[in-house]
């Protein structure tokens, strides 16, 4: 495991859109990464997208890890990543999840040629894609799908990103642990006080599917890009 300290939020950002430079312009086919939504990278996709204009790579493509769908409305991962980045940039080819997909998606990747990088966020359980803590068996999961009701927290949180319990579809789609163990290249970023205890876990706590990101102790190349704050309980 690797551990890049970064000075604060803006730092971690342009280190991030460093390493995601790195890929995207990798020579040849495929060139296949997966790239997070959420709060974390948004500065990041602001560096990135005048980059992206003005140099496009057409071979790369966009895989996306996980998808809630929303009734009568575009998923919440793909709206996310259209509004972030995909909107910005010349016709990206962009691979998703549905309902229709998920259950060959594994497959489908190989027939891609694999996945050759992932970057993630953590989310405070110490989740990563749509892994939240309690919603893994094992980490020998694949694409899956998952009950939006499995608990109280998990259909608050899911109604929640959906816009409201009207909303909530009956269950969502994400890569699991063995899906992204798989990835050659693995790369979280991470940023703030708030997150410096989960933090602590993921990287120096036992590994347990209660803190899911926990896993990538075992990765052979996995990186960690953070800011201060959220370094500040690590030894």
């Amino acid at each position: 495991m690797k551990i890049v300290i970064t000075e604060n939020y803006e730092e971690m950002s342009q280190e991030a859109a460093r390493v995601f430079l790195h890929h995207y312009y990798q020579e040849g086919k495929p060139n296949n990464l997966a790239i997070t939504g959420g709060k974390t990278p948004e500065r990041m996709y602001e560096i990135l997208v005048p980059i992206l204009q003005r140099l496009p790579n057409p071979d790369t493509e966009f895989f996306l890890f996980d998808e809630i769908p929303v009734k009568g409305k575009q998923g919440v991962t793909s709206s996310t990543m259209d509004r972030l980045l995909f909107d910005h940039i010349d016709h990206p080819v962009v691979h998703t999840l549905n309902k229709e997909n998920y259950q060959d998606y594994d497959r489908y990747i190989t027939e891609k040629g694999g996945i050759r990088f992932i970057m993630m966020g953590l989310g405070m359980d110490g989740h990563f894609c749509g892994n939240l803590s309690g919603t893994l068996d094992s980490f020998d999961e694949g694409v899956k799908a998952v009950r939006t009701d499995i608990n109280e927290r998990i259909r608050d949180r899911i109604a929640f990103l959906s816009g409201g319990e009207e909303f909530r579809e009956d269950q969502y789609y994400t890569y699991g642990p063995e899906t992204v163990m798989s990835i050659p290249e693995v790369c979280f970023i991470v940023s703030g006080k708030n997150k410096a205890e989960i933090l602590k876990k993921v990287i120096e706590g036992p590994i347990t599917t209660e803190v899911p990101s926990s896993v990538f102790q075992k990765h052979p190349n996995c990186t960690f890009i953070i800011d201060k704050e959220a370094a500040s309980l690590l030894k």
